[in-house]
């Protein structure tokens, strides 16, 4: 066994048992087993690892473990803005988070027939990030990015992630299709009669249409209440101030 002691950062309380939160406690690892092992058998996924620091000094996951060592694990930090185009996959309980960040423009892929090998394959395949809140799903060794979604509701998951990945600074984006995520395409003229009610059809002169489930979008008082509800959930955190 190695017996080494841990301290984990407060903003991953929620994966550990009271009695572990905010201390450094006591920890006998396997013999060989590395930090990713050590911190996972204890419940922190390693998608929401950011630095891990061994005595001090910064470590990686695969740092195999030895007697008497000290461990400070550090939380994934938001990010001031996205540092790529991220695009996700979500599980089936994250349907509602899907369509808001589809909302936004932002390519994510939701299908609650996916079981867990099919939802990581397409992941891996497609470099994606895996949005769920299981965290066992996060702990395969094959995930390479994920987020443990925290809330329970879906405004506020997306904030979650929203100040995860820094989306706020990348919300200029072409509308998708809040069910199947289809880039949608504008439509030159007016849909054809029936297609839309006629009061909709006089005081609407933009529409749009999604390629593949042939479905219609403007922008009524439905998208107004979504896009109030989406902002709000998206605009940054407001800053603390200090006495007068």
């Amino acid at each position: 066994m190695a017996h080494v002691r841990i301290r984990f950062d407060g903003a991953l309380d929620a994966f550990l048992p009271p009695a572990r939160r905010g201390v450094e406690f006591a920890y006998d690892a396997a013999q060989g087993a590395t930090a990713k092992h050590a911190i996972e058998a204890l419940g922190v996924p390693h998608t929401e690892v950011g630095t891990v620091r061994i005595d001090g000094r910064v470590a990686g996951l695969d740092h195999r473990l030895r007697d008497g060592e000290h461990l400070h694990v550090d939380s994934v930090p938001p990010a001031a803005a996205a540092a790529d185009d991220p695009r996700f996959v979500a599980d089936a309980h994250l349907a509602r988070l899907a369509r808001y960040l589809r909302f936004l423009g932002f390519d994510t892929l939701q299908r609650n027939a996916w079981d867990d090998a099919a939802l990581v394959a397409i992941a891996r395949a497609e470099r994606r990030v895996v949005l769920t809140r299981d965290r066992a799903l996060l702990m395969r060794r094959d995930v390479e990015r994920g987020c443990c979604v925290r809330a329970t509701a879906p405004l506020a998951q997306l904030r979650e992630v929203c100040l995860r990945y820094g989306l706020r600074e990348h919300t200029a984006r072409a509308p998708r299709c809040l069910l199947c995520n289809a880039v949608l395409d504008a439509l030159d003229v007016p849909p054809a009669d029936g297609e839309v009610p006629p009061a909709v059809r006089a005081r609407h002169d933009a529409f749009w249409r999604c390629p593949s489930c042939r479905r219609l979008y403007w922008r009524g008082s439905h998208w107004q209440r979504l896009c109030g509800r989406v902002q709000a959930a998206c605009a940054p955190p407001p800053r603390a101030t200090g006495p007068a």
